[in-house]
């Protein structure tokens, strides 16, 4: 495209972002990630929650020749991101979802069909039916778009295995260009969204992490019973509305209990709940009648509500993607907020427990067994009346078994083995996958005890996770405000944790490919002083003392950092 195409293309994205959305101006990553997709070519947009991710694609789409798909995983998300939507004949957006009754289905397919949907709304788990597929395949889309595509690798095998099968999916409605939108991606997770999505030379947008407005706080505990004291006296003392962010149903339930019998209106909301209540509950939320949601990690994605003044952890959150994608909404209205986590140690291996949660050998072995018997390819549902698996059960399988190259995926969606892999191999590479899986995640959780356990600026650690320098101290986080109050200067001291690449001219800065002679291939997280955090391809993520690395010679460059520009 020459300058003035490029220009004439700007000007169009500014003018129908004023003329129907009403916003005057766009953020620069927001213009810069729209100029892309106008060009046509694959796109990671990373930016963080109240940034204005919808705005990438909601624009470009009422300028592109044909529907843009949205995969979005709830259904609440989808209603909200639908009716945030300017109300013109114009903007036409359908959902196809498990909530609709038939004849809105019928309905949300004749527009479609018809040429009058702009944005077509679905799950991933709708991407996964056939007639879905072919649907959209003739209606053309012009964008396909992944929202919340962090759940690509974070949630990965256990929460939504059909986002491993989005790459597919777009390869059959005819391969439009693909947007993916995140909240939280640390460098490595980049880019395995963009593998595993199938990008082509995908620009890389990101926007800064930092939310200075929100507080940072962790308060540590021996004893369950003290902690869950401390977070319901913490929930109910701060400014409302917030949320609590807690383990496990049973707990959700239990501290919204509590909090209402402290004269709050508060509810819990978890997957448990019919589809109704936790509409509801989400309504409320959102209209300002609840004082506090108590949630599993599902609930807030998405959620456009700006006065969100406290977010709590009850206890240890699996990532810390997860984590500051949940303190992300908190203080969205740009005024103070807080982010405590409330920590107790033993509350790690409960994560570490949800982290080992992945196919085991004899359903790997009983789907494997099940292609191998096979002529041919054989499509997913046919796979799954012949194992008895659930579909769940079955999806994860066979992302496990693609993972370990023992199976492919055709261009129709069927499933085929590998040729020269026999079903026992292919059950012992698939497990080999799972358990490196099951590695990687444990150290995620050890991410969060390092976080929690930090003597240094918890911001900077955050931003750090990130790939995003940061001079500590912040002065709005506990570590920072204590050192300030005793005069000792501030948060700046470390401890082993993953503070931001401080550049200095070492060769392992973040997103740098290295190897290390036992652990084998990594991607550098992040570097400073005398440390260096790596997240190794099957061992997870590791902070290294880079005194012993040199004197070792243990780790060698691979390459610069596995980041497409924009």
């Amino acid at each position: 495209m020459s300058e003035r195409g490029a220009d004439d293309g700007t000007e169009r994205l500014r003018r129908t972002a004023a003329e129907v959305f009403g916003w005057p101006e766009l953020r620069q990553g927001q213009l810069a990630a729209m100029e892309q997709v106008m060009a046509g070519r694959d796109t990671l947009a990373v930016m963080p929650t109240g940034a204005g991710k919808s705005a990438v694609y909601q624009v470009p789409a009422l300028l592109l020749d044909g529907p843009t798909v949205v995969v979005s995983p709830l259904l609440a998300l989808q209603r909200d991101q639908i009716a945030g939507l300017p109300g013109t004949r114009a903007v036409r957006a359908v959902a196809v979802n498990s909530g609709q009754t038939a004849a809105e289905t019928d309905a949300a397919w004749e527009a479609v069909g018809a040429g009058d949907a702009v944005y077509v709304y679905l799950s991933p788990e709708q991407l996964a039916k056939d007639e879905v597929l072919e649907r959209l395949e003739r209606s053309a889309p012009a964008l396909f778009v992944v929202d919340e595509a962090q759940c690509v690798s974070a949630w990965g095998h256990d929460f939504r295995p059909d986002y491993l099968r989005l790459a597919q999916a777009a390869r059959r409605v005819g391969r439009p260009p693909l947007l993916a939108l995140t909240a939280t991606a640390a460098p490595p997770v980049r880019q395995e969204i963009m593998d595993r999505l199938g990008m082509d030379d995908p620009a890389l947008v990101v926007a800064g992490f930092d939310r200075p407005n929100i507080a940072l706080c962790v308060r540590r505990f021996q004893d369950d019973d003290d902690k869950r004291r401390a977070v319901v006296e913490r929930a109910a003392g701060e400014p409302k509305p917030g949320i609590v962010y807690a383990a496990t149903r049973k707990d959700s339930e239990w501290y919204a209990g509590e909090l209402a019998g402290l004269g709050l209106t508060a509810a819990a909301y978890h997957a448990g709940l019919r589809a109704q209540e936790r509409s509801r509950v989400h309504d409320a939320f959102l209209d300002g009648t609840l004082d506090v949601v108590v949630a599993t990690s599902a609930f807030g994605m998405g959620i456009d509500k700006e006065d969100v003044r406290f977010v709590l952890h009850a206890s240890v959150p699996g990532s810390l993607d997860a984590l500051y994608q949940e303190v992300g909404r908190a203080g969205r209205d740009g005024r103070p907020a807080l982010a405590v986590l409330h920590y107790r140690p033993e509350d790690t291996g409960m994560r570490n427990f949800f982290a080992a949660r992945t196919p085991g050998d004899a359903t790997l072995g009983k789907v494997a067994e099940h292609l191998d018997e096979q002529d041919g390819p054989l499509p997913l549902d046919d796979l799954r009346k012949e194992t008895g698996l659930s579909r769940n059960r079955l999806t994860a399988a066979v992302n496990l078994l693609e993972e370990a190259g023992a199976a492919r995926t055709d261009e129709d969606g069927s499933v085929r083995p590998d040729p020269g892999v026999s079903a026992d191999e292919a059950v012992e590479q698939a497990g080999e996958a799972a358990r490196a899986r099951r590695r990687l995640e444990r150290t995620r959780v050890e991410m969060v005890r390092a976080y929690a356990e930090t003597t240094g600026c918890r911001r900077r650690f955050l931003l750090g996770y990130f790939g995003e320098p940061y001079d500590a101290p912040c002065g709005n986080c506990d570590v920072c405000e204590e050192a300030a109050a005793d005069g000792s200067g501030g948060g700046d001291v470390t401890d082993g944790g993953a503070p931001p690449d401080a550049g200095g001219g070492s060769p392992f800065g973040a997103g740098a490919r290295v190897r290390h002679r036992e652990w084998g291939d990594g991607t550098v997280l992040s570097e400073e002083g005398d440390r260096v955090t790596v997240l190794f391809d099957t061992m997870g993520y590791r902070t290294l003392s880079l005194p012993a690395v040199s004197d070792g010679d243990l780790l060698s460059v691979l390459d610069g950092p596995r980041e497409a520009s924009s």
